[in-house]
């Protein structure tokens, strides 16, 4: 019985380490919210079934005490071994952050482990170890979140000292002026132009890459910000109704910008005015006399502008008061584009971005810079700078190919946007896409409508994935486009080889559009 034991408890231990470490990957991907991770483990139960399977065998040695059902238990915890340490292996494109969080979910869950284990041995006896060591293994994919819901009292109160701590260092810099952003999408690229924009004249702090939530803002204050900051520029993120007026009550922002407002993230907000209400919690958080810079080609945005005053709004495509982009011209190279400003001065600016949205993200960027005193003239060189934001439309051309890298999480209005752009260029045109997630119940909706607009400007469309590709093709077939040109591909390298491979006499057009996150 011993060796029995010892045999099982040596491959229990790797086992447990392998499948914790994924279920906590994917908690943390999950922005560490149980409900959220709970439903995410409903619809992914099939990827972990060899787990459901160990609880079984587990449960069933409680019972049963045979030598045949010790050994299925020591075959399984070795499949499991190599299985996890084979997707261990494969490359995240977010890998697990070690955090000071996450080390303290390890420390409870080894901690917990522990006290069961001497629980089991001394009120049922050390062969029970056996079964325990399987139903351990068996149930990774929620003891996550049980060490996660045990850690909550633990977490509340360090993460309410780190939240009074940078509220404390905003208030001993007084004339810090705080410029909130949020919005569907946007939000990250407006940001990064801002901050390019006004260090031209100010020192400036901007949250980095897409440091959004209440902790990632209160990292950057208390580990970023110094006295010499003249402006902190504060990205919002939001998944949930209130998301906005948390990060506001930690900031308290002088000035707003929302960016846009779109289907996203549906499947948390459940409504479009949930996520209008939410953008807008920014709006109502802005002190009296706060400019509020809103998009005005968001039809969303401006339903709601009526209820609020001291709005600036910027257009890039349509008519109205206040900043307006026009005389567009997309090459390769850029873009070029007329600024007029509301008291009529009037810049023509080029750029290197590419895409009708970026243009309206880089003049939602000038208006601000511009009503903070920075005349147009001055910022033509500056917007000549800016780079693209990493996977946001970032074109990169070899020979007769271009990529265009649009491969961040997509949205239903950017999707349209990114294909509105490869539709500008002459040449072959492809799109690489596995479709858009986290849109609810209406996914397969607008991954149908997805796949009708790209049948409009695609030559050919090469789809990743099969869950999402059906509702695509569908869309794309619907629009009489030729099925051959429509191939659905398991790995998108597998897309992207095949991409090179089509002979064309032109110059070819690669749109990535969207990759998905490692939890799907």
């Amino acid at each position: 019985m011993i060796i029995r034991i010892i045999i099982a408890c040596l491959l229990a231990l790797p086992a447990l380490f392998l499948t914790a470490r994924y279920n906590l990957h994917m908690y943390q991907l999950n922005g560490y919210k149980n409900v959220e991770h709970l439903s995410w483990l409903v619809k992914k139960i099939r990827q972990q079934w060899i787990l459901l399977f160990a609880l079984a065998l587990g449960i069933a040695r409680i019972f049963f005490d045979y030598l045949a059902l010790d050994i299925v238990i020591y075959m399984t915890l070795g499949l499991i071994c190599l299985v996890y340490n084979a997707m261990r292996r494969m490359k995240a494109k977010k890998k697990l952050v070690y955090t000071a969080r996450v080390k303290r979910q390890i420390v409870t869950g080894l901690t917990v482990f522990v006290a069961l284990a001497v629980l089991v041995c001394l009120f049922f006896g050390i062969g029970y170890l056996i079964p325990y060591c399987a139903i351990m293994v068996g149930t990774q994919e929620v003891y996550v979140v049980v060490t996660g819901v045990i850690n909550i009292p633990l977490e509340k109160m360090i993460n309410r000292y780190y939240i009074n701590d940078a509220k404390r260092l905003l208030k001993k810099s007084k004339d810090l002026k705080i410029i909130g952003i949020t919005g569907s999408y946007g939000k990250t690229s407006v940001k990064f132009y801002l901050q390019t924009l006004l260090r031209e004249k100010y020192s400036v702090l901007v949250t980095p890459e897409s440091y959004n939530t209440p902790m990632g803002i209160v990292k950057t204050i208390r580990g970023s910000l110094k006295p010499t900051h003249e402006i902190f520029v504060c990205e919002m993120g939001a998944r949930h109704v209130g998301d906005i007026k948390e990060d506001c009550d930690i900031v308290h922002p002088h000035m707003g910008v929302i960016t846009s407002i779109g289907p996203q993230h549906l499947e948390t907000f459940h409504s479009i005015e949930n996520i209008k209400k939410t953008k807008f919690e920014l709006a109502d958080a802005l002190p009296e006399g706060g400019a509020l810079f809103l998009n005005g080609d968001n039809e969303y945005i401006m339903d709601k502008a009526k209820e609020y005053e001291n709005k600036v709004f910027y257009f890039a495509g349509g008519e109205g008061s206040g900043y307006r982009a026009g005389d567009i011209k997309l090459s390769q190279f850029g873009t070029e584009f007329t600024v007029t400003a509301p008291g009529g001065e009037k810049e023509v600016f080029r750029m290197k971005l590419i895409g009708g949205h970026n243009v309206a993200n880089v003049l939602g960027a000038i208006a601000v810079a511009h009503y903070l005193g920075i005349p147009l003239s001055e910022l033509k060189i500056p917007v000549r700078q800016l780079e693209p934001v990493e996977h946001r439309m970032q074109m990169r051309t070899s020979g007769m190919v271009t990529i265009i890298d649009d491969a961040y999480n997509s949205n239903p209005v950017g999707s349209k946007a990114a294909l509105d752009t490869l539709s500008m260029f002459d040449g072959t045109k492809i799109l690489i896409t596995p479709g858009m997630v986290e849109l609810g119940e209406k996914e397969s909706e607008y991954n149908f409508k997805f796949g009708t607009y790209a049948a409009e400007c695609c030559d050919h469309i090469l789809l990743v994935g099969k869950k999402r590709a059906e509702d695509i093709k569908n869309g794309v077939l619907s629009r009489d486009f030729p099925e051959e040109k429509c191939i659905v591909f398991e790995k998108v390298e597998d897309a992207l080889s095949f991409a090179y491979s089509i002979k064309s006499q032109t110059n070819k057009y690669i749109l990535l559009e969207n990759d998905l996150p490692d939890n799907y």
